[in-house]
Parts: C-alpha cells; structure tokens; sequence
C-alpha cells in the first residue's frame, strides 16, 4: 500500500527570478510516493510511546472523573484496567486535568528501556490510541512500487490525535537526493486514516524551498487485488423460469436499480443476456452489462479476447507444475499425472504446457478431432514412456485437460445417454435404466472403473453440464497405463518401471492474488460496464482490445452478447446460451504446442516458473496463449 503525496498548490517566495517559474513564484505540481502508512496493510514503522498518561496514574487524558453525569446513552471512558477512572474516590475532578504532567505509559518494570517497554494498546487495539507517537522514516519513489525510482526520504512523526487513533497529526521533512529537485521540504497537518484525502501545509524547507508554503494532498493507494468474489459471493443459479424471472424483477424495481453488471462465464453472460431482454420487454429502467470473468478461457471472441481469472490461474498452475517437474527430475521414479481444471475446454492445459514443457499433454479438442478412443488415449501415453524408458528415464510429467473424458467420441455419446436417462428417469438399483442405453454405449461404461461409473451418474450442475472436476481421469488413466505397460513387459517391449502419481490442481488456481494483467485488466472492464451502464447501453459485454499494446493503448467498449449466442440441448431440452470457446486447431498457440510436443516427450526441457511475480521482469506479461492469436490476428 502507498501514499500518493501532491504538492498541488505552492508558491516559493524569494527566489532568484532567473527562469519565468521562478519569476511567478509558482512552482509546477510534485507527485512523490511514500510506504509506510498508518493504517496500511504492512506498515514497518511501530509505535514508540503507548498510550499518553496523564498525572493521575492509571488515566487516559480526557477522562471522565467520578460524578460526572454522563449524557444519556453514552459511557464514562475506562482507566488502562478497564476500570472507571477515580483519584482516591475525590469528587469533581476538573475535565483536561493532567495536561501540565504528561508521561509515557510504558512499563516502568524495565527501567525505561525503550527495546523491552510493554506498550499498551490504544482502543482501537492497534497500540494507535490516543497520544501514541510513531516514527516516520521512509523512502520516497518516483512511482507507486516501491521497487521504482528513490528520489529521497521522509523523516518525521505521526501523533495519534483521537481516542480510537484514525486522526493522526503528521508532520516530517522530504529530503530529496537531488535530481529534479533537491535540498528539503516541510509538511504539517493531519492524516485521516481511511479517508480518500488528506491536506498538508508546506511549511518551508531548505535551499530551493526555504521560503516554500501552500498545501499538499495525501491519497492512499488501494493496491489491486485487494478482494474479490470472497467480498461479493457468487452463485451457480440459472435464471430461466418465469417465477426467476419475476424474482429478479421485483429485486430491481426494490432496489431502484439504473443497472445490474453480471460477472461470470458464458452461463452468467447468457443469464445477462436473458435479463437484459427481460427487462427491456417489461420497460424497466434497469440495465444489464456482462463482464468476462472465467478461468477456463472459454469465453473469448474476437471482440473478446480472453476473461479475467485465466491468465491467473495458468500461472499458478504453471507453478505447480513446475515444483512437480523438479520432483520428478530429483526421485527419477515417478510418473505425475496432472489433471487441471478448466471444464471442457483445454485452454488451460495448453497454456501450461506452453510455460511449462511437459513430456506428455492430451488435448482433448485433439483428440475428439482424431476420433480417439480410450485405448488410443492410452496407447499414445504408454508408447512415449517405453521410448523413456530405454534411454533411462523412468519418471515424467503429464498433462490432462479435465474435460477430457467428455472429448472422447465414444464417452461422449455415453454422456450423452446418460443426460437423456437422468432428466427423464429414474435411475433404479437394479440396472434397468441401462436398458436405454445403447449396445456401444452399455459396453463402454461396464468396460470403465467402478469409480469412472459413479462419478458419471453424478448429479448435473444447475447448468446441465456433467460435473468433470469430480471424474478422477487421472486416476483411470494410471490405470490402463499399468496394464497395458504390464502386458507389453510380458511381451518384452518394455523394461522400464512404473510409478503413477495422480494429482489435480483445480481450486487452488481460483483464489489466488491477481496477476498484473488481471488486475489492470478488471479495472478496464468495470469502468468499461460503468461507462457502458451511464451511456444507457444494455445487453452488451464490457470488452477490452489490443491487450498486448502498453495500457494506454487498450481499446475498451461492448460487444453484443446475443451475438455470442447458441442453441445447446441441455436438460434434454433445447436452450439459448453463450457458445463455448474451443480450443482451436488452426489456431496459433495450438500449433506453437505441436511443433514442440516431440521433442519434450523424450527430452527433459522443464521449465518452472516459479511463483506469480509482482514487480519487475516478466511481471507484467501476458498469458502465451493472449500473445499468441493477438500477433496471429495481427
């Protein structure tokens, strides 16, 4: 968290008039950064004193004597005990008393050495109450980040000026290390802890701001990333009956809504988009915006480019990935099947497999393409471990989209069975549902682990969809892979030793602090839905261009969300809704990966990325998949 300083008004009187600024005695605006708040999430100054005693032992100042009559509902204020103040029970004591003896309530246990005191905690229980000093030494940067340009110090002092600490008086010295500007200035007033802004006086200084005076403008800088669905909440609902309908209608008019923003992927924006009809029929005021938030990066048009939460996720999976590819590298004996998490669509597999180089990434658009079966599947995996194995690599790490069961042909139309039976039957005990299922379909799912056959007949989503997190797909492949590594040892095809580890990273990579680019990008796209909502536009999603250009080149504005629409069968039942975005085969980041799977299947070329970064190189950098179609498209 830092403080933004503007010395916005000033004037310098007795200088030189060598240069027409100086003739005016008017001075250009000064913009400089502190770090150490009070009130901020990290600050490294402390206090120094405790609470402020007065001469009365065991009262704060101010404080309220035995029969006093208190106003009606208010209290008397407690002494450091807790106890109501008294002076050896004398009556009347006058208010302010104590001011002409003030002492530092430390610990007078430990002969006053400052390094040991037992400071005592101000009301706010932040050791900020009342008369509490703390010191101000502080670096001055150019920027907000603290790792930018050191242009001084800040050396002063804040004095808690109120009872629970929000006020505190401010006053310090800026001591510049030359440059543009140089020798000292003085600042005097009082911060508000909380407040947007706070006003200072300049009070001189040295050399070129001896005679300074005027006022400067304090404004604490909420880093981004500060809080997300954990402060809103979300929801899976689906708004589609007409009792929904008339709920969310009520609420509006409730409400007085002008507008109604809905964040989510291509099921929130289809509700979006249904509302916004909705409304528009009823003559409501109130209108709807979308914004693109989804990790799985299946929300995405031209107009689109990418939602928010993917570029995050990617990288933290990256990460994950890559502490595994060191493990694998170290033991030499394991196989890491990785799982992630991105529903059908295998954009976040292929993301992380661009950062990370894995020797073995299914990519389940691929494979419904090819027509592959489970065998294929297994077959592919199995052929590159044998290659690793006879030139002694036993171990490896490979990558499976989450949704891949749903990708294979056959498993496809079983699902699809499946969806029709649970919408319209009950499923007995017995088994005689499965008589609807068809002769191919019956066979593959008693061919499938026991596990596989449950978490198939799970119960959908409020979306329709099959829930993919809970089918274990690592699991099974480890599975077929033993066997069929055990039947080829047994032909003598493989000599090798197999250990299969299963792991999925799927929630730890949505909760995650933001990435810069999501960050700046969320900003884009809330002010673009304000904008949006303002200008009175309605069924629209709020869309940022040229995402790979510098921020001030970004191209922000809406995009009709019935031109993302689709018919999907869901429920058994035909429903309009937002068109998921596949990962394209054409597509440039796909054939980036092609060209490179081959020669990672039987070299170790690990990359590990390490931990998201914040500041400089690479902090800043976009997903390899945004780069990748934004230059294509280019």
């Amino acid at each position: 968290m830092a403080m933004l300083i503007t010395v916005a008004q000033w004037e310098v009187i007795g200088v030189s008039a060598i240069d027409p600024i100086a003739a005016t005695g008017k001075e250009a605006m000064i913009e400089l950064y502190m770090h150490d708040l009070q009130g901020g999430s990290s600050p490294t100054a402390r206090p120094v004193t405790g609470l402020l005693g007065n001469i009365y032992s065991g009262q704060v100042p101010f404080a309220m004597p035995i029969g006093f009559n208190i106003p009606q509902g208010q209290t008397a204020v407690p002494n450091a005990n807790g106890a109501l103040p008294t002076v050896n029970g004398v009556f009347g004591i006058p208010l302010g008393t104590g001011l002409a003896g003030t002492s530092f309530a430390g610990d007078s246990s430990n002969n006053n050495n400052q390094n040991n005191a037992q400071l005592q905690l101000g009301p706010d229980g932040l050791g900020l109450g009342f008369g509490t000093i703390t010191v101000i030494d502080d670096v001055l940067t150019a920027q907000p980040e603290l790792g930018s340009q050191i242009v001084g110090k800040a050396q002063g002092v804040y004095v808690a000026s109120s009872a629970d600490g929000s006020r505190q008086m401010m006053t310090f010295t800026a001591l510049f290390e030359g440059g543009e500007y140089g020798d000292s200035l003085n600042f005097y007033g009082l911060y508000k802890i909380g407040s947007a802004m706070s006003q200072l006086s300049v009070i001189g200084g040295t050399g070129k701001f001896k005679n300074a005076s005027g006022f400067a403008e304090l404004r604490a800088l909420i880093p981004p990333g500060q809080g997300g669905f954990d402060m809103i909440c979300s929801g899976r609902d689906k708004i589609e009956t007409p009792e929904q309908f008339k709920q969310a209608e009520e609420t509006t008019k409730k409400l007085d809504l002008d507008g109604l923003v809905v964040i989510g992927g291509d099921d929130s924006n289809t509700n979006a988009c249904l509302l916004a009809e909705n409304f528009r029929s009823k003559n409501l005021k109130t209108r709807v915006i979308g914004c693109p938030k989804t990790i799985d990066g299946d929300l995405k048009c031209k107009e689109v480019p990418t939602s928010f939460g993917f570029d995050t996720a990617c990288k933290i999976y990256s990460e994950m990935i890559g502490n595994v590819m060191v493990d694998a590298r170290s033991t030499g004996k394991y196989y890491h099947f990785v799982r992630l998490m991105g529903r059908a669509a295998s954009h976040i597999t292929l993301e992380c497999a661009l950062q990370t180089h894995p020797n073995i990434t299914i990519i389940g658009e691929e494979v419904a393409a090819k027509k592959l079966t489970l065998k294929n599947v297994t077959d592919y995996i199995v052929d590159v471990i044998c290659k690793r194995a006879a030139v002694n690599y036993n171990y490896g790490v490979i990558l499976i989209p989450e949704g891949l069961i749903d990708f294979i042909p056959e498993v496809q139309q079983l699902i699809a069975e499946l969806n029709e039976i649970l919408a319209h039957d009950i499923v007995d005990e017995g088994g005689l549902w499965k008589k609807k299922l068809t002769d191919q379909s019956l066979k593959l799912f008693e061919f499938l682990p026991q596990a596989i056959q449950e978490q198939l007949m799970l119960e959908r989503d409020p979306h329709g969809n099959v829930q993919v997190a809970k089918i274990e797909t690592e699991k099974m492949l480890i599975q077929m892979a033993e066997t069929e590594l055990e039947k080829r040892k047994q032909e003598g095809k493989y000599r090798g030793e197999f250990r299969g580890q299963s792991h999925f990273f799927g929630y730890e990579g949505r909760c995650g602090l933001p990435t810069n680019f999501d960050a700046t990008y969320c900003y884009a796209l809330g002010y673009g839905a304000g904008a949006l909502l303002h200008s009175g536009k309605t069924g629209l999603i709020s869309s940022v261009r040229n995402l790979c250009a510098p921020v001030e080149d970004w191209i922000v504005g809406g995009t009709a969300l019935t031109s993302l629409m689709d018919v999907e069968r869901r429920h058994g039942k035909f429903k309009p809704v937002i068109k998921k975005a596949m990962v394209e085969l054409q597509g440039a980041p796909f054939k980036k990966f092609a060209s490179l799977r081959d020669e990672w299947a039987l070299k170790n070329c690990y990359v590990s990325p390490g931990p998201i970064q914040f500041s400089g190189p690479g902090s800043d950098a976009v997903s390899h998949t945004l780069r990748l179609e934004l230059e294509s498209q280019a």
